[in-house]
C-alpha cells in the first residue's frame, strides 16, 4: 500500500506534495506492473486524460512528459 497516491484537482501527491506522479511513485509503478508494460501506459494514459481536465492551463505536452514520458 502507498501513501504516493494523487490530490486531486492539484494531482499532487500526497505522500511527498511533489507533482504527481512523484519519483516515489513512479519507481512503485515500474515495480507493479514490471511485467506488463502496456497496461502500465494504459493506466497512465487513463490518469494522463483525468489530470487534463483538471490541469487546463498546463501544456499538453508537459502532462504528457509527467504521466507518460518517463515510462518507456
Amino acid at each position: 500500500m502507498t501513501t504516493h497516491n494523487p490530490i486531486k484537482p492539484a494531482w499532487t501527491c500526497g505522500g511527498c506534495a511533489g507533482e504527481w506522479p512523484c519519483h516515489t511513485r513512479r519507481r512503485e509503478l515500474r515495480a507493479e506492473y514490471d511485467r506488463a508494460p502496456v497496461s502500465l501506459a494504459l493506466y497512465l494514459a487513463a490518469q494522463l486524460v483525468d489530470a487534463a481536465q483538471d490541469l487546463v492551463y498546463v501544456p499538453a505536452g508537459n502532462l504528457y512528459h509527467r504521466f507518460l514520458g518517463w515510462a518507456r
